[in-house]
């Protein structure tokens, strides 16, 4: 956001049921969705902890819960462990190429699959072409789909947001009947490297909540950056 740019009006939603944690009321802040975003703007407020979904940019903010914490690699001093270079291994003979933003069918039966593996009823299942483009593709923001192919199969999709100082991670879906080739761990391994591939030092993974069992995942990336008081500081190393 330039020093001459009107900053956004920013709104707090009402209490609702936590996505994350069963049983918590959360609100959440958000952007004003009229508020021409560009990629220096969005850039500006990922760095200070808001996340993308569709259009909307947001972010967790509980009176009396701090758990969700937003969390980046820096990708200059990543370093996969050894079952994440296993993975690296295993994935060579895997093809990633860039496509723009917006409905491929393949890609749509892809996710409603993982979808139906991965998260059954968790509300994600819709077959609706259009709320899948409303979650993923925003009309403000540079964002690619790096599909991932073995062969000419398609066994994955890495939808990824291209901002000034890094990669955001928006979503990953995959071939649930490939589990054993580890895809989500892959996508976030070559996302950092491509990070890096482009000169850039970040890769945004959204939020790590220490009591939440399916984002454990994030700890293993090392040394990992988490946002906390207005600054990012290193959560593992």
């Amino acid at each position: 956001m330039t020093s001459r740019q009107k900053p956004p009006d920013i709104f707090l939603s009402m209490p609702h049921p936590c996505s994350y944690l069963p049983g918590r009321t959360a609100t959440t802040l958000f952007i004003d969705p009229r508020y021409p975003l560009d990629g220096r703007t969005y850039g500006y407020f990922t760095r200070r902890g808001f996340r993308r979904s569709g259009d909307l940019i947001y972010r967790p903010h509980c009176r009396s819960c701090s758990e969700c914490v937003p969390v980046r690699i820096p990708v200059a001093r990543f370093r996969p462990n050894r079952s994440q270079k296993r993975i690296w291994k295993k994935n060579r003979d895997v093809t990633v190429t860039a496509r723009n933003p917006g409905f491929v069918e393949e890609h749509f039966d892809l996710y409603l699959r993982y979808q139906e593996k991965r998260h059954t009823g968790g509300g994600m299942d819709d077959p609706d072409p259009q709320k899948y483009l409303d979650f993923l593709v925003s009309r403000q923001v540079d964002t690619t789909f790096y599909e991932m192919r073995l062969d000419k199969r398609l066994v994955g999709v890495a939808v990824v947001d291209h901002l000034p100082d890094g990669l955001s991670a928006v979503y990953t879906f995959f071939d649930p009947d490939e589990q054993a080739r580890g895809l989500g761990t892959y996508a976030v391994l070559w996302e950092a490297e491509h990070a890096r591939k482009l000169g850039l030092s970040r890769l945004y993974l959204g939020y790590w909540i220490k009591e939440s069992p399916k984002m454990t995942y994030k700890t293993s990336y090392r040394p990992l950056e988490g946002y906390r008081n207005g600054r990012w500081v290193t959560l593992v190393s």
